[in-house]
């Protein structure tokens, strides 16, 4: 009956032996480490779990001092190098000499956090650029319009030459601020495959450069979703161009799509039982340490000429779908994920 219920518990329960070796393994141990009960019993726990945080050692401390040890938000590389992050508990079983650990996964909640942040940040920095918006814009066709009335007056052309410059500039910075706002208008959906999107990008990708191969790894089994088709084309054409630039004609450049489906997945604190996920990955350098906390905000670029709106615009109308886009980088591997509701909402 005890082990039935332990069974069926949701945190992963591991039972150790003096030697530190897997004696017992719950369904939730082997779902969070990606391996049979079966395969783990008998193998040392060093073996199926890495730490660059000292869980090891947190355990034989714990034995060491014959109480049990809590551990908050410990970072565990399981045995097929897959990277978790767990609170953990470590509890001696003094009568039998033998060590109970508890897993609680909290990569969802973590993941819950960070996207209530982005979307926070993303709907104040909106705001502000708005505000700016409209003080930049206003002197801005004053002095169109005055070098316009001015240009009437003007007989020599190399004069008027100046006043056409000043109107180019203007329209080109009314432009810009007008980029800065994101997409003006509301979506008009329809039902479209993503793979469709998809590969409208990865061709406009091959024209562009000759140096950088395109994979794909499809689900053919995602059906079609309410979305619309252009303003998904260039959010997913921003992001992928960021990786064509960060790649910088490379020879042995890669970018990767990639769809699947994720379950029970919460957005802006919203569960969907079924969302798309489109990975958009390069073999770059990676996204410096210094803008990854401010990637979507705008005017955040590396790039020299760079404005720092594609990935603003594209966080922009993701979230007009009601999706979000994360990102995981370190050097030789960027992976941009783009999470879409499967479920119409009117």
């Amino acid at each position: 009956m005890n082990e039935s219920v332990i069974e069926n518990l949701s945190t992963a329960i591991i039972l150790l032996n003096q030697n530190l070796e897997i004696v017992f393994s719950n369904q939730a141990a082997e779902t969070l480490l990606m391996e049979s009960s079966a395969k783990m019993r008998g193998e040392s726990i060093a073996k199926m779990i890495s730490s660059e945080d000292g869980f090891l050692n947190r355990i034989r401390e714990a034995r060491s001092l014959e109480r049990p040890l809590t551990a908050r938000q410990i970072g565990l590389i399981t045995n097929n190098g897959t990277v978790i992050t767990v609170d953990a508990t470590i509890t001696p079983l003094l009568d039998q000499a033998e060590i109970l650990i508890e897993l609680i996964s909290i990569d969802r909640y973590l993941r819950i956090d960070r996207d209530a942040a982005i979307k926070e940040h993303h709907g104040v920095t909106k705001q502000v650029v708005k505000g700016l918006a409209h003080e930049i814009k206003n002197p801005l066709g004053g002095i169109k319009g005055s070098a316009q009335l001015l240009a009437k007056e003007l007989l020599g052309p190399t004069l008027k030459e100046y006043t056409s410059i000043i109107i180019e500039e203007t329209d080109r910075l009314t432009g810009l601020v007008d980029r800065m706002l994101g997409p003006n208008t509301l979506p008009v959906k329809s039902k479209k495959s993503i793979h469709e999107i998809i590969e409208r990008v990865a061709k406009l990708l091959e024209m562009e450069s000759a140096n950088c191969s395109i994979a794909r790894d499809y689900d053919p089994s995602l059906p079609e979703i309410e979305i619309d088709h252009e303003l998904l084309v260039q959010a997913m054409l921003n992001i992928a161009k960021n990786a064509l630039q960060a790649l910088d004609n490379k020879n042995s450049g890669e970018i990767k799509f990639k769809t699947r489906v994720e379950r029970q997945f919460t957005i802006s604190g919203e569960r969907h039982r079924f969302v798309i996920r489109v990975d958009i990955s390069d073999n770059g350098p990676g996204i410096p340490n210094e803008i990854r906390e401010h990637l979507f905000y705008p005017m955040i670029s590396k790039r020299v000429g760079g404005t720092g709106l594609g990935l603003t615009f594209a966080q922009s109308i993701v979230g007009q779908h009601g999706g979000i886009i994360e990102f995981e980088s370190i050097p030789g591997e960027t992976i941009f994920k783009v999470f879409l509701p499967l479920e119409h909402k009117s």
